[in-house]
């Protein structure tokens, strides 16, 4: 399988790049800054030094052709504000459906975020800041123009609460989960078992649990 993985320099993206490139798939690598590419080589990924902020569809495209899946793994960061949250976490998103859909690319797996529900239909939470808003808002808006794409088969991950803990294989994973956290190694892991899964069209929330990945996968209806 040759996937195309943008943000491949973030914490959840490296670790699903190495688990796909080290079962031999063919991975691609976007990432911004071009100091990042030679990590990504030691990974066993092919890296392309990209700004998905400025690039075209047709410069995307050129990326995405010929792979079997796309993961948009990207987000503004801490210390953005809300402006760039809304061009990377939702605008360069929509770029990769994009480019994915002229480049017949159906297979696409969103990294979203819990939490994201509280701003739907406009609603603004009291309890939050107001770029943190910007960021529910974005992800929001990008989970909902993919997943009213017909041509993409689109899986949104939601996880919980991200952490450094060593992944423990398994997971909680459903279209809607009690709040909590989960390892980036399973995060990683589901994400991996998600682009070997036919179908998609779902958002599912994900957190640590008692369920073997593969098997939280497969049971997803």
């Amino acid at each position: 399988m040759r996937v195309v993985v943008a943000g491949a320099h973030g914490q959840v993206a490296r670790r699903v790049g190495r688990l796909l490139s080290g079962r031999g798939d063919a991975v691609v690598g976007i990432v911004r800054n071009a100091d990042h590419a030679a990590d990504l080589t030691a990974d066993g990924l092919e890296p392309v030094v990209l700004d998905l902020e400025a690039a075209s569809v047709d410069e995307v495209t050129g990326v995405v052709s010929g792979a079997d899946a796309v993961v948009f793994a990207a987000g503004a960061g801490p210390g953005s504000g809300a402006a760039r949250k809304d061009t990377v976490d939702r605008a360069a998103a929509v770029l990769l459906a994009d480019a994915a859909e002229r480049a017949g690319v159906r297979r696409y797996v969103l990294v979203s975020s819990m939490g994201v529900d509280a701003v739907a239909d406009g609603a603004t939470p009291a309890d939050v800041d107001d770029v943190f808003v910007a960021y529910l808002r974005a992800k929001l808006a990008a989970e909902q123009d993919l997943l009213a794409r017909p041509g993409l088969d689109t899986w949104v991950l939601r996880p919980g609460g991200l952490t450094d803990d060593a992944g423990t294989g398994r997971v909680t994973l459903a279209r809607r989960v009690d709040r909590g956290s989960v390892p980036r190694d399973d995060v990683a892991a589901v994400l991996m078992a998600l682009l070997d899964r036919p179908g998609g069209g779902a958002v599912l929330e994900l957190v640590a649990g008692s369920t073997p990945v593969d098997e939280a996968v497969t049971a997803v209806g």
